[in-house]
């Protein structure tokens, strides 16, 4: 027996107004409901890292987040990192410009959990990077890449930063 209940959820700043089932994840609410497929389905089961999105600014798994607990709360996927007018996060053009990524299927969670990495001051070396950002897998094996777009997307943020 499914239980349905209306919820109000903030996604890359709109609000929407969805009635799910209250045991629906946060991922399918944004693959299947909000028309965001940014957000990958991996493992399904919070280990492999492709459907990391932030929560009020804290990376989660999706997969292992019910819908109903983020209710209130601001989430922001893959789509919302870009300005309003296009422009693309300094993550998202390191990742570009380092070739740190091969497949791309990974692609959408390393950036979501590289972000956060910058932000919580975790980018200071390449170990610290490596660390941080042990959660997130990539098969086709592109983690060299994925640390210098991280040490450089952290380098031009800090500039940008004391501008």
């Amino acid at each position: 027996m499914s239980v349905s209940r209306q919820l109000s959820l903030e996604i890359n700043g709109t609000r929407r107004d969805l009635k799910l089932d209250i045991r629906t994840t946060l991922l399918d609410v944004l693959r299947e409901h909000a028309d965001l497929p940014g957000t990958k389905k991996g493992c399904d089961h919070g280990q492999c890292g492709a459907c990391t999105v932030h929560v009020d600014g804290e990376r989660v798994l999706s997969c292992l987040t019910l819908a109903a607990q983020v209710e209130g709360r601001a989430v922001t996927t893959i789509e919302g990192l870009q300005t309003a007018d296009g422009v693309m996060h300094a993550v998202q053009t390191a990742f570009i410009e380092h070739d740190a990524f091969q497949c791309g299927y990974c692609t959408p969670g390393q950036i979501m959990s590289a972000v956060a990495c910058i932000r919580e001051g975790h980018a200071g070396t390449d170990d610290d990077i490596r660390e941080y950002m042990s959660g997130n897998l990539c098969r086709c094996g592109a983690y060299p890449h994925i640390v210098a777009a991280v040490r450089d997307a952290a380098s031009r943020l800090k500039k940008e930063a004391t501008l």
